[in-house]
C-alpha cells in the first residue's frame, strides 16, 4: 500500500447558509485587517458576508478583481498591492483562480520567496497570514487543497505550486454561494470537479483512503451536474455538486490528477480554454489510452457512474466512457479541439508543452511519451 500524506483545513464547514460564520472564525483567530479577494461577478452577492465581517470588527480592504485565467504579472501586481494593505488575514470568495490567487497572495506576503522560486513540490517555506476560503463554484477543490496554478504567459503554460502551506486554515462551503453560477460555467466547473475524482481513483498512487472521496464525488457529480445545469436554483443538485467538488479537492493533496490535466494545461495556456472544458474533451481520450493499465480500475469507475457492469473490465469501462461523454454533450460542452478553433499545426508543440507537465504525468497509470500527446490530441481534434 502506497504511503499517504493527508492535508486538508483544520476546520471545514460545510451547509447552506454557514458563510457568514467566516467573521466569528476570522475574529476568533485575532484577525483584525482583512484582505477580501474575490472577483467582479462574485462581489455583489457577498454584502452580507462584508457586512458580517464589519460587525465583528474586523477592516476590510479589497484587492482589485482577480480575472478568470489570472497571470504570472497579475499575481506579482496583485502581491505588492497587498504587501502595501498590510493585512493580517486573507479572505478568498470565489472560484478556483480567485482561491488560487489568494492562497498564494497569503503564503508570499512577508515571504522573502518570489513567486518563480515556488513552482513545484514542497518548495514553500512558510505561511504568516491567516487564509480562509469560500468557494462559488463547485470545480477545484481549490479551498482545500494545497495546490495553486497561474498562468505563465511567457511560455504558454500553468503552472502550479503544491505545498502545506498552501492549506487554508478554514474553509466554508456553502452551496448559497453557487446558485447565480451560469449553466456554461456549471458545467465546465463540474466536469472538472469529476475529473480529478476519475483521475484521483485511476491513478499511479491511488490509495484506499483516497479513493473513497474519489468515488463519492463520481457519484454525486454525475447524478446531479446535468439537473444543475439546467436549473441553477436546484438546491438539492447545488449542495451535491458542492459536496462532490470538496472530495475531488480531497483528493488533490495526497494524490493529485495525472495526464488529463496535463494536456488540458497547454489548451488553457495558449489558446485561453476554460480548464474545465479542456477536462471534459480529453477525459475520454486519455481514459481509454490507460484502460490497458488497470482496466479493473476503470471498470469500477463505470460502476460508480452508476453504470451496470458487462461482458469485461474493458467493456465496462467503455460504457463508462460513452456516458462521460454523453453527460458532456448534454451539458452543451464541445466535443474536439476543432470545435474549439485550435489548428491541428498546433498539435506537435501542444504535446511538447504537455510533457514538461512532470509533476503530473508521473501520476499517470501508463507512462506517456510525446508521440502518445500528440495522438491523444489527434483522437481529439
Amino acid at each position: 500500500m502506497n504511503i499517504v500524506a493527508l492535508q486538508q483545513p483544520a476546520r471545514l464547514v460545510f451547509g447552506n447558509g454557514c458563510a457568514p460564520q467566516t467573521a466569528e472564525f476570522l475574529a476568533q483567530r485575532g484577525a483584525k485587517r482583512v484582505l477580501l479577494v474575490t472577483s467582479k461577478s462574485v462581489r455583489p452577492q457577498i454584502s452580507p458576508l462584508v457586512e458580517a465581517l464589519q460587525k465583528s470588527d474586523l477592516e476590510v480592504v479589497e484587492a482589485g478583481f482577480i480575472p478568470p485565467e489570472p497571470t504570472l504579472n497579475f499575481f506579482e501586481t496583485a502581491l505588492r498591492g497587498a504587501q502595501k494593505a498590510k493585512v493580517d488575514s486573507v479572505l478568498a470568495v470565489g472560484g478556483g483562480s480567485v482561491i488560487d490567487v489568494a492562497k498564494l497572495i497569503a503564503a508570499l506576503t512577508g515571504n522573502s520567496q518570489k513567486v518563480q522560486d515556488v513552482f513545484g513540490i514542497n518548495l514553500l517555506t512558510s505561511r504568516q497570514l491567516t487564509l480562509v476560503c469560500l468557494p462559488t463554484t463547485s470545480g477545484t477543490g481549490a479551498e482545500v487543497s494545497p495546490i495553486a496554478v497561474l498562468l505563465d504567459e511567457a511560455c504558454e503554460l500553468k503552472k502550479g505550486v503544491v505545498s502545506p502551506h498552501l492549506v487554508a486554515d478554514a474553509a466554508f462551503v456553502d452551496p448559497l454561494l453557487t446558485l447565480g453560477v451560469p449553466p456554461d460555467v456549471t458545467a465546465a466547473t463540474g466536469l472538472d470537479a469529476l475529473t480529478h475524482c476519475i483521475e484521483a481513483f485511476a491513478n499511479k498512487f491511488a490509495h484506499p483512503i483516497v479513493d473513497n472521496y474519489a468515488l463519492q464525488g463520481i457519484k454525486l457529480i454525475s447524478q446531479n451536474l446535468l439537473a444543475a445545469v439546467r436549473d441553477g436554483k436546484n438546491l438539492e443538485a447545488r449542495a451535491a455538486l458542492a459536496l462532490g467538488s470538496v472530495y475531488g479537492g480531497l483528493c488533490l493533496g495526497p494524490v493529485n490528477t495525472a495526464a488529463v490535466h496535463a494536456l488540458a494545461y497547454p489548451l488553457g495556456g495558449k489558446f485561453r480554454i476554460a480548464h474545465g472544458v479542456a477536462n471534459a474533451l480529453l477525459l475520454p481520450h486519455v481514459l481509454r489510452f490507460n484502460f490497458s493499465a488497470a482496466p479493473e480500475r476503470h471498470a469500477e469507475i463505470s460502476v460508480a457512474l452508476g453504470l451496470a457492469r458487462v461482458g469485461s473490465d474493458l467493456q465496462t469501462a467503455e460504457r463508462g466512457v460513452e456516458f462521460l461523454s454523453q453527460l458532456s454533450r448534454d451539458c452543451g460542452v464541445p466535443q474536439t479541439l476543432s470545435a474549439l478553433n485550435i489548428p491541428r499545426a498546433a498539435i506537435p508543440e501542444m504535446a511538447k508543452s504537455a510533457l514538461t507537465v512532470q509533476r503530473l504525468l508521473k501520476n499517470n497509470l501508463r507512462p506517456l511519451t510525446e508521440a502518445d500527446a500528440a495522438q491523444i490530441y489527434e483522437a481529439a481534434y
